[in-house]
């Protein structure tokens, strides 16, 4: 039984019974994680006391700029995840193509592979707004002993076995969900534990929040563009309102507790969508249903697509179940 003030370490060891693989292997995955966190939120308060803000001076293969904090976060993932030896693959924004990591001995007999974005939404950094990391984790499909392979990191979200993401913000919080509900744990600065904040984490069933970057509007499909004029419709409990922060852990941790709807369509500028199926989309869609939301590329499930290359991009609209339900509703009196 989740009680308020209980550790992260705490809750997870009473609840590993629920996760069907409950090995221990788990829980040392989310405790390197946990601790990568730490390191990174203290890299993250520092910001604009010493030099780990703005561009680092190179661009990732995603082709954006990458920031110093995006270079420090996934160099101490990285690193943290490595040397606990618990994970076979990694996949992070932030290279180009998948990590492959031997166990101690040699052998690849770790079982587990992470997607992550290290650390979304960065380029907020310089003006003191939200960011954070997301993560999804899966059981490798290629046999345990050998190198990874691509296969494994091309899995449908379905088939993830836990997946969370850290908000650095006025407060730190670890947000996770291993498949039977979704909780968040809050960083006591002092103490360097995260304590159970937010058990039993839930999407309200209908919002009054959209969020969208509105500076694209001319570049949305129609279906698109009419949801957003039926957000601002005054009728019934509408016009909604509008936040957009631009960092998608923030946009969606928001929602999550206040009810809304997140939307990053395809566009003319971004034909596929821009962001990314496996790091931010399936873990994103994961804690959303989980949470008792609802995560589509418009269409169809976002946790029932299969990836076919490591960067894919997808259309997401995640959040309230009525609010993507209705989205989908337009979307469907146009063709794809």
């Amino acid at each position: 039984m989740a009680t308020i003030n209980q550790s992260l370490g705490e809750f997870i060891i009473e609840n590993q019974a629920d996760f069907q693989y409950s090995s221990g292997e788990l829980s040392r995955l989310i405790n390197s994680i946990r601790l990568a966190a730490k390191m990174v939120n203290h890299e993250v308060n520092k910001a604009g006391l010493v030099d780990i803000t703005g561009s680092a001076g190179e661009i990732n293969t995603q082709g954006e700029d990458q920031q110093k904090l995006d270079v420090f976060a996934n160099n101490t993932f990285i690193r943290t995840l490595t040397n606990r030896q618990i994970v076979c693959g990694i996949a992070s924004e932030e290279n180009d193509d998948f990590i492959t990591i031997e166990g101690e001995r040699k052998d690849h007999g770790n079982k587990y592979i992470v997607a992550m974005d290290p650390l979304d939404g960065s380029s907020n950094i310089d003006v003191n707004v939200s960011v954070g990391t997301i993560f999804s984790i899966y059981r490798r499909v290629t046999p345990v002993g050998t190198p990874v392979q691509l296969e494994d990191f091309l899995q449908p979200g379905n088939m993830q076995v836990a997946a969370g993401y850290i908000i650095y913000g006025t407060s730190t919080m670890l947000v996770y969900t291993t498949g039977n509900g979704v909780n968040g744990f809050t960083l006591n600065p002092s103490l360097g534990t995260y304590y159970l904040s937010h058990p039993n984490m839930t999407f309200p069933e209908d919002g009054n929040i959209y969020s969208v970057n509105e500076g694209n509007y001319v570049h949305f499909p129609q279906g698109v563009k009419d949801y957003i004029k039926y957000c601002q419709a005054e009728e019934g409990d509408r016009p909604y309102t509008s936040r957009y922060i631009g960092s998608l852990v923030s946009d969606i941790h928001r929602n999550m507790i206040k009810g809304g709807v997140y939307m990053y369509p395809k566009s003319t500028k971004a034909k596929e969508g821009k962001l990314r199926l496996l790091y931010e989309c399936n873990p994103m869609a994961f804690i959303a249903e989980q949470a008792g939301g609802k995560a589509s590329d418009g269409h169809q499930r976002i946790m029932d697509l299969k990836p076919t290359e490591l960067h894919q991009r997808v259309p997401f609209y995640c959040g309230s179940k009525n609010m993507v339900a209705k989205a989908e509703e337009f979307m469907s009196k146009y063709p794809r």
